[in-house]
């Protein structure tokens, strides 16, 4: 899954860059990335226990800009993390283990923004999909669902090509049939071109 999510952005990049139709410019952003939320929403062991896991990982994204307020933006994630847990048998022992899970995301969609002074601030709304995950003490699963993304950030100049990017998005999935708004929050470094 990874493989396809990065040859799908890989592409996206390379398309908008050779279309009739390119950007007047745009930047690229690369940094750390937090989630917290259900990750283990398929496990009878887990759920009982609770599901949520705090997990990190990195988002890069890529937006290119159609007019000086709108662009269009790429952006995949990877966070991982894990949960400690019990399972318990009926008649039998207690056996416990650390359940770690995995959840990608590549979405795209349009991207609105003003400018004052240093500071940029942009909102977005996303769409794409979402793969998750779940290994550990027996349990193996997967799901790969349609994910949707919103929020906005803030950008602070550094240099005229570089800055700072702070930025936060609700993401929802419905992994494994069961829906989750988890909140991430990204902090990284922004090359405008």
């Amino acid at each position: 899954m990874r493989k396809i999510c990065a040859a799908t952005f890989i592409t996206f990049v390379f398309s908008t860059i050779a279309s009739a139709q390119l950007p007047s410019g745009g930047d690229a952003f690369f940094g750390y990335s937090y989630v917290h939320g259900e990750a283990f929403s398929n496990s009878r062991t887990v759920q009982a226990s609770g599901g949520t896991a705090n997990m990190n990982g990195w988002e890069t994204s890529v937006e290119g800009k159609y007019l000086p307020w709108l662009g269009a933006v790429a952006d995949l994630d990877w966070h991982y993390g894990g949960h400690n847990t019990t399972s318990c048998v009926l008649g039998g022992g207690c056996n416990k283990f650390r359940l770690n899970a995995t959840r990608d995301t590549l979405l795209f969609g349009p991207r609105a923004s003003t400018t004052y002074g240093k500071y940029q601030l942009f909102a977005d709304f996303l769409l794409g999909v979402g793969y998750q995950s779940d290994k550990g003490g027996g349990i193996s699963n997967s799901d790969l669902t349609m994910a949707t993304g919103f929020g906005g950030g803030l950008d602070y100049t550094l240099l005229p090509a570089v800055a700072l990017r702070a930025q936060l998005h609700d993401i929802h999935t419905t992994f494994f049939s069961k829906s989750q708004y988890d909140p991430r929050f990204s902090f990284g470094v922004v090359f405008r071109f």
